[in-house]
């Protein structure tokens, strides 16, 4: 029998060829990722997992960076080269699974500011085990709400309006990362003594050699896109990665003028992984060393950030791709989240914090990933990382983040027209949370400010009623989240 237009299986564009057959050419991987069903190719699906791989290939950077500036109650610091294995090898596997089980075209890997409460606020109360055990921890909770129906219950309160203002919200998120990472935009200095928190370049200026890489890159994919070149993102990031390439062995750069990657051809392509950390917790040794209360609200924060940063990418990319129904849905959203679950888990389980959906996703969808199968090259090429680090790491952000900025244009021009801005009770919330995600660098905070902006407005105009009760529950749980120092202090943790 069919699906049915509601089943969360529905495809989502009818097949090729004649009804009741396969269309020309539909192979196995064809069907069971339904490539044709959805409006894509195997080609655009290969060319949609390599942008998102080239667009959060930093992860295997950044995350050790990020973990290995913590150092544990005993003053125990994590291995570089164990943190980059550990990264790659639960990015690789949590996409694939991701691919496989979810059918969609959304990325995993270690989230972030979910790393830094474990490196900053975790770590430094217990061991590296502990600390990592609590994400375990977090995770499992995940897998519960979603066997319950309770994850998915939450998604559907959650109005219209909200639901695109996250869109959009994450549109100019990954757009601030964008503009940040390459260092067109950049943070001004405390000692600048300016009430300015953000500046053009280096004071108010472009300056340097990678900036133009960017400015260049973006320029090329803008133009790509707009003259509607298939493939126009991933050529843009390759084209711009030899320019930088070029510019870098010719200009002498200074490494730390590229950041994290630097545009060198790599003297060693080939490097030796170290599973050290793979497996190394222990799930309730932190409440021994904190205490129950303080561990539950240790377990509470990785719950609740895991849980709505996953949730807002998920419903961003579906937007963004074109696979959600009328009523916001993606199809099997159920196994979406289950995995989801499974790679907050994973990722504790692994020692490289929790693993999250990444936003950077929409750089695939951009380039025409619809389904799983995109996924198979961006963990495969995860994996792949785990002895070709050096390679990996070729490609600098400014080549990358051109990607973000295109996209987020994108997201944002399908999704704002569709806020009913007339009803200040949907359109205050919906521009709290578009404006906190980026102001706030978080989509946590983003959909938390909105959700409690809306039951108050509702409160206000006396439609509390008409608010479902589960918001209201999420509303509290946010106010929790929001108030957790002040909670801490007045219970003495």
């Amino acid at each position: 029998m069919p699906p049915s237009a509601s089943s969360p299986d529905a495809p989502v564009q009818k097949p090729s060829g004649p009804p009741g057959r396969p269309g020309p050419g539909r192979g196995g991987l064809d069907r069971f990722f339904r490539i044709s069903e959805r409006g894509s190719t195997p080609g655009r699906e290969v060319r949609g997992g390599l942008a998102t791989f080239f667009a959060m290939a930093y992860i295997v950077i950044l995350n050790p960076i990020i973990l290995g500036a913590g150092t544990d109650k005993f003053g125990q610091q994590l291995d570089n080269t164990e943190l980059v294995t550990a990264t790659a090898l639960m990015a690789g596997l949590t996409t694939v699974l991701m691919g496989v089980i979810g059918n969609v075209p959304i990325a995993l890997a270690a989230g972030l500011g979910i790393n830094a409460v474990v490196s900053l606020q975790l770590a430094p109360r217990m061991s590296w085990p502990d600390a990592m055990g609590m994400v375990v921890l977090a995770g499992l909770v995940l897998m519960v709400l979603v066997a319950s129906g309770l994850r998915q219950r939450v998604m559907d309160a959650l109005p219209n309006g909200l639901r695109r203002s996250i869109a959009i919200g994450i549109g100019l998120f990954i757009t601030l990362i964008g503009l940040v990472d390459s260092g067109f935009v950049t943070r001004n200095p405390d000692a600048a003594h300016t009430t300015v928190p953000l500046g053009l370049g280096q004071g108010g200026r472009l300056e340097g050699w990678p900036v133009l890489v960017f400015v260049l890159g973006l320029a090329l994919m803008l133009v790509l896109v707009v003259r509607k070149v298939r493939g126009a993102i991933l050529i843009g990031i390759v084209a711009t990665t030899v320019v930088a390439i070029v510019i870098n062995s010719v200009a002498a750069v200074p490494d730390a003028a590229w950041g994290l990657a630097v545009p060198d051809v790599p003297s060693d392509v080939i490097s030796s992984p170290d599973f050290g950390l793979i497996g190394d917790i222990s799930l309730f040794g932190g409440f021994g060393e904190v205490g129950v209360l303080t561990g539950c609200l240790f377990v509470f924060t990785v719950l609740l950030s895991g849980f709505f940063d996953a949730m807002g990418t998920v419903i961003g990319v579906g937007e963004e791709s074109g696979l959600t129904d009328p009523d916001g849905q993606l199809p099997g959203m159920g196994r979406i989240l289950m995995v989801d679950g499974v790679a907050v888990a994973g990722g504790g389980f692994g020692s490289c914090s929790a693993n999250t959906c990444f936003v950077e996703s929409t750089a695939g969808v951009g380039e025409g990933a619809r389904t799983g199968f995109a996924n198979l090259v961006t963990g495969g090429l995860f994996l792949l990382t785990l002895v070709l680090t050096p390679l990996a790491t070729v490609v600098p952000s400014q080549a990358a983040t051109p990607a973000l900025v295109v996209v987020g244009f994108l997201i944002m021009a399908s999704n704002v027209r569709e806020i009913d801005w007339s009803d200040p009770t949907v359109g205050v919330p919906a521009f709290l949370t578009i404006v906190s995600m980026p102001f706030t660098y978080s989509i946590t905070n983003g959909i938390g400010i909105g959700v409690l902006a809306f039951i108050l407005l509702r409160a206000a105009t006396g439609r509390l009623r008409s608010v479902p009760w589960l918001l209201n529950v999420v509303g509290a749980c946010f106010l929790v989240y929001f108030l957790l120092g002040p909670i801490e202090e007045l219970l003495g943790v």
